[in-house]
C-alpha cells in the first residue's frame, strides 16, 4: 500500500515528559597517556596570498589562508550513535531491506565501548533499543530489532527527532562524542506551514551574520527565508522539525546528519536540519548504495580526533586589520576595531582539514620596513580521545616588502585553491535559488559561469589539480541536473543541496546517483575532495562487505540448482 501524504496538517506539540535514562553505564576510561598524541596535535598555518608587496602599496582585502589539520591515526573516543529510520509505507520491500543490511554493517564497526540506539517513525515515533553498549551481545539484540523492524503508514520526521534527542538529552553518563543520523525517504506529512513558527532565534542568528558581513542566507531553504520576510506566507517550518535542544549550538548535544533515500524525499528539509546542527545532507538516489553512504559518515564519526577547535586571529603590525572572515557554516567574529578575529571550527575527524579564507587591509610600509608581520594564528582545542585541552601555533604570516616590485609575484597556489572552492560554493548556492524559482536555464548559466571563472584561477587552468578537477567536474555534472524542471526534481535539488552541505562544512558528504542520462551518467560527487583516509577505509569495508555478500548469494543460487538436478539424476539411476 502506497505511503499516505498529508503535508498541510500542523504540527503536533514536542513531546513531553520523556526521559529514558536507561543507557548502559560507561566503561572505565583507560589511563591518560598524558601529552599529545602519539602522532602529534592538530597543525595550522597561515599563507599569505602573496609573499611580496612593495613598500609603497597598500592591500584592501589582502587573503591569508588559515590551515588547521587534525592528527592521524590517533585513539578515537567511543561514541554514542542514535539513528531515526523512516519505516513509513514507502519504505515497503528492496528500501527497508538494504537499509536493514547497511544498519547491521554500522553495529558490526562499533566497538564495545560505543553505544547505539535505533528509534525509527512512521505516523508515530518509538525507541527500538535503547543507548546500549555494542559488545557482543548489544550488536546481537541490535541486529534482531533491525531485523524486526516492519513498516506503517504516515512520516513523521519530527516525532522521530523528538525521540532521538531525548534518548541523548536524558543519557545518565555520556561519551565523548555524540551524534544522530537521520534517513527518510518521504516528505513529512505533519510538518507546519505558518511562518509565525520560525523560532526568534533564527531571527537573532541571522541578524548577527548579517552585522558580521557573513550570509548565510543561501544555506537556508527558500521556504524559511521567506517565512521570516512575510508572515503566513504558507511556506513549510522546517525549523519546527528541530527538537528545542538543537537550535543553539552551544548546548546542541550533537550534529544530525541527514539522509535523503531516494528521489521521493524532500531534500530542503533534510538540508535545512543537518545545517541547523553542524551535521552534513547525503542524497541516496542509488538506493542499493545507502551502505556505502553510511559508511562515509560512519567512517569519519569512529575517528573524532579533535573537538572544541576555536582559532585565534591576531594582527602583528600596528597597520593590519582584519575586514572579513570566509568561513562557510562556521561561526566567526571580528573585533570592533579589526585587530583580531576567532573562528569555531568545532569537531574535526582523524587527519580532515579546515581552511579558511581571512582578509585583512595591509597599509603602506615605512621606508626601512623590510617585512610585514600580518597575523599569528593559534588554536585551542580539546583532544577528543583523552579530554584533555590542547594549543596549536602557527608560524606568523609574514610578507617581504621590497623598495619596488618589477612584477608581482604569483599567489600561492593553496589560496588560489581556497579561492576556487568558495567560488564553486557561491555559485551553486546561487544556481539553487535561480532554479528553485523557476530559472532552470539559468541556474545553468550560473554555473557554467562559475566553471569558466574556476578554469581561469590558476589551479584550476593547470588541470592537474585534483580538488580543482573535482570541483570543475562538480559544477558540470550540476549544470546539466538543473537545465530542465523534471531533472531538477528528481536529482538537481538535492545534489545541489548535498553540494552545499559539503562546501559549506568541508566535510565530505554523499551524492549516490544512477541515471539513464549519459549526460549524468558515472559520475563521481565532488564531496571526495574532502574524504579523509578513515572514511575511504570504511567505505572499501562496506563494498567488500557487499562483494561477500553477492559471492555468498550467487554460491547459494549455483547450490540451489544443482541440488534438485543431482536428485534427478540419481532417481534415474
Amino acid at each position: 500500500m502506497p505511503d499516505t501524504k498529508f503535508p498541510f496538517i500542523a504540527a503536533p506539540p514536542p513531546l513531553t515528559g520523556i526521559s529514558f535514562k536507561d543507557d548502559d553505564p560507561l566503561d572505565p576510561p583507560p589511563p591518560a597517556a598524558g601529552g599529545a598524541a602519539a602522532n602529534g596535535g592538530l597543525v595550522l598555518k597561515a599563507q599569505p596570498e602573496f609573499p611580496a608587496l612593495g613598500r609603497g602599496a597598500s592591500w584592501d582585502k589582502f587573503a591569508v589562508l588559515v590551515d588547521a589539520t587534525a592528527p592521524s591515526d590517533v585513539p578515537r573516543a567511543p561514541q554514542d550513535l542514535v539513528t531515526v529510520l523512516d519505516v513509513s509505507g514507502s519504505m515497503q520491500g528492496p528500501k527497508l531491506q538494504l537499509v536493514k543490511r547497511a544498519m547491521c554493517f554500522v553495529v558490526d564497526q562499533l566497538g564495545p565501548a560505543d553505544r547505539l540506539s535505533v528509534v525509527t517513525f512512521s505516523g508515530r515515533a518509538r525507541r527500538v533499543t535503547r543507548l546500549a553498549h555494542m559488545n557482543a551481545a548489544g550488536k546481537a539484540a541490535a541486529k534482531q530489532a533491525v531485523e524486526l523492524l516492519v513498516v506503517q503508514g504516515g512520516t513523521n520526521i519530527g516525532a522521530g527527532l523528538r525521540f532521538g534527542a531525548n534518548v541523548l538529552l536524558s543519557r545518565l553518563q555520556k561519551n565523548a562524542v555524540a551524534a544522530m543520523i537521520l534517513l527518510s525517504d518521504g516528505q513529512d506529512s505533519v510538518i507546519g506551514t505558518y511562518a509565525s513558527l520560525v523560532p526568534a532565534v533564527l531571527a537573532r542568528a541571522a541578524a548577527a551574520a548579517s552585522a558580521a558581513g557573513m550570509n548565510y542566507a543561501n544555506l537556508l531553504p527558500p521556504a524559511l527565508a521567506s517565512a521570516a520576510a512575510a508572515a503566513g506566507g504558507g511556506g513549510k517550518n522546517y525549523a519546527s522539525l528541530l527538537p528545542p535542544a538543537f537550535a543553539n549550538a552551544a548546548s546542541r548535544p550533537a550534529p544530525i546528519h541527514t539522509f535523503g533515500f531516494g528521489a521521493g524525499h524532500d531534500p530542503a528539509a533534510m538540508h535545512a536540519i543537518a545545517a541547523a546542527t553542524g551535521g552534513t545532507f547525503s542524497f541516496v538516489k542509488d538506493e542499493a548504495a545507502v551502505q556505502d553512504a553510511f559508511a562515509r559518515c560512519v567512517g569519519g564519526l569512529l575517528s573524532v580526533a579533535v573537538q572544541e577547535a576555536r582559532l585565534a586571529v591576531s594582527c602583528l603590525h600596528r597597520g593590519v586589520r582584519v575586514q572579513e572572515v570566509r568561513s562557510g557554516a562556521y561561526g566567526s567574529s571580528v573585533a570592533a576595531d579589526g585587530r583580531s578575529a576567532s573562528i569555531d571550527a568545532g569537531e574535526l575527524y582523524d587527519g580532515e582539514r579546515r581552511r579558511f579564507l581571512v582578509l585583512v587591509y595591509v597599509p603602506r610600509a615605512r621606508a626601512a620596513e623590510s617585512s610585514t608581520r600580518l597575523v599569528k594564528v593559534t588554536c585551542a582545542y580539546r583532544n577528543a580521545a583523552t579530554g584533555q585541552t590542547a594549543h596549536a601555533a602557527a608560524p606568523a604570516a609574514v610578507i617581504q616588502r621590497p623598495l619596488e616590485l618589477e612584477h608581482m609575484p604569483a599567489p600561492a597556489i593553496e589560496v588560489e585553491r581556497e579561492r576556487v572552492r568558495l567560488a564553486a560554493a557561491d555559485g551553486i548556492a546561487a544556481a539553487r535559488a535561480a532554479a528553485d524559482g523557476g530559472q532552470h536555464a539559468g541556474a545553468a548559466r550560473i554555473l557554467d559561469a562559475k566553471l569558466r571563472e574556476v578554469e581561469r584561477l590558476a589551479p584550476g587552468a593547470a588541470g592537474d589539480d585534483p580538488t580543482c578537477e573535482a570541483i570543475k567536474e562538480e559544477l558540470r555534472d550540476l549544470s546539466v541536473r538543473v537545465g530542465n524542471q523534471h531533472e531538477y526534481n528528481q536529482t538537481g535539488r538535492a545534489c545541489l543541496l548535498a553540494g552545499m552541505s559539503a562546501h559549506a562544512q568541508q566535510r565530505a558528504a554523499g551524492v549516490e546517483v544512477i541515471t539513464s542520462s549519459p549526460a549524468t551518467a558515472g559520475k563521481t560527487p565532488a564531496a571526495r575532495a574532502y574524504l579523509t583516509p578513515k572514511m575511504e577505509e570504511m567505505v572499501e569495508l562496506a563494498r567488500e562487505s557487499s562483494r561477500k555478500r553477492r559471492g555468498s548469494s550467487s554460491q547459494q543460487s549455483r547450490q540451489d540448482v544443482i541440488k534438485p538436478i543431482k536428485q534427478d539424476l540419481s532417481e534415474d539411476l
